[in-house]
């Protein structure tokens, strides 16, 4: 340092130290970030095997209780018995086609959800006077519970495509509206005014800067609302239906046919997982930007 000094006096040794400093950091960027794709790429990873012993001995005793006599055999059979009858469900295509039914009924709810929530939520978030307009609305029509309103569904719609869709809609919008909110209202103050400084539309705006700094906490609203949205599904078709996975569950039942209800519960189980991890995924695809891994299975 003593002779960078004596050579180029104190502020240039500083700034050769600087400079220096600078290279090294611009140097270990790329290491940094792949390190903490590496740590997050694992903490994905040791979060779904640690939890395999639990589930592991959950279904374990499962198989086990109702053998030993702990649990009636005949309203909970054992999970091989329970396996048995799906592949069974599975082998005749009963099972496809109920699968089928109430996922197109969830889809189109949830579709239309998405297409209602995040423009009006886009909206309500950056708009303050909007919001204090149609707040009370929104909050009066969330807090009414979606199941005390299906018999109303049914009385104006039939008891077609056209309820179910509806009651689907109605489970799923608030989640994604409340989200987007959140989203929207979170977006850094610092990068509205650097865009607007520049000249850029409302538009653009919404489209460059809000939306994408928006998109975790819709995906995260996106993850409740399709929850919500097969548990309306389902609930429609066990009141009225004679489709669907809701119907199967709830014929099987009545019936008594206890290891197909519980093939069909626990075909309801892995939709929801599937569905769950592919909107995780998405999430991180869309932003990878920011460096950051989301790992919860909520």
């Amino acid at each position: 340092m003593a002779y960078l000094t004596e050579k180029f006096g104190s502020a240039g040794a500083l700034h050769l130290f600087a400079g220096a400093g600078e290279t090294v950091a611009a140097a270990r960027v790329p290491a940094i970030k792949a390190s903490a794709k590496i740590r997050s790429k694992k903490a994905s990873h040791g979060t779904f095997v640690y939890g395999l012993p639990l589930l592991g001995l959950f279904f374990l005793l499962w198989e086990i209780a109702p053998r030993l006599g702990w649990l009636n055999r005949i309203f909970f059979p054992p999970l091989s018995e329970v396996l048995v009858a799906w592949w069974a469900l599975l082998a005749s295509g009963v099972l496809v086609d109920h699968i089928g039914i109430s996922l197109q009924r969830a889809a189109i709810g949830f579709a239309l959800g998405v297409v209602v929530a995040i423009p009006l939520g886009l909206l309500m978030g950056r708009y303050s006077l909007f919001e204090k307009v149609s707040d009370l609305l929104v909050q009066t029509l969330r807090n009414t519970s979606q199941f005390a309103l299906l018999p109303v569904f049914i009385l104006l719609l039939g008891i077609g495509e056209e309820s179910k869709v509806a009651i689907t809609f109605y489970s799923s919008v608030f989640f994604l509206l409340v989200n987007t909110i959140s989203g929207v209202k979170s977006v850094d103050p610092l990068l509205i005014k650097a865009a607007r400084s520049m000249g850029t539309s409302d538009f653009d705006l919404f489209r460059k800067v809000i939306l994408p700094a928006s998109i975790p906490s819709i995906v995260a609203g996106a993850r409740l609302a399709v929850k919500s949205s097969l548990f309306a599904v389902i609930g429609a078709e066990m009141l009225a239906a004679k489709s669907g996975l809701g119907f199967l569950i709830q014929n099987s039942q009545l019936m008594m046919e206890t290891a197909d209800m519980y093939a069909g519960i626990l075909t309801l189980t892995v939709i929801g997982l599937t569905v769950n991890y592919l909107l995780v995924w998405f999430e991180r695809w869309a932003t990878a930007w920011k460096g950051q891994s989301e790992t919860s299975l909520i």
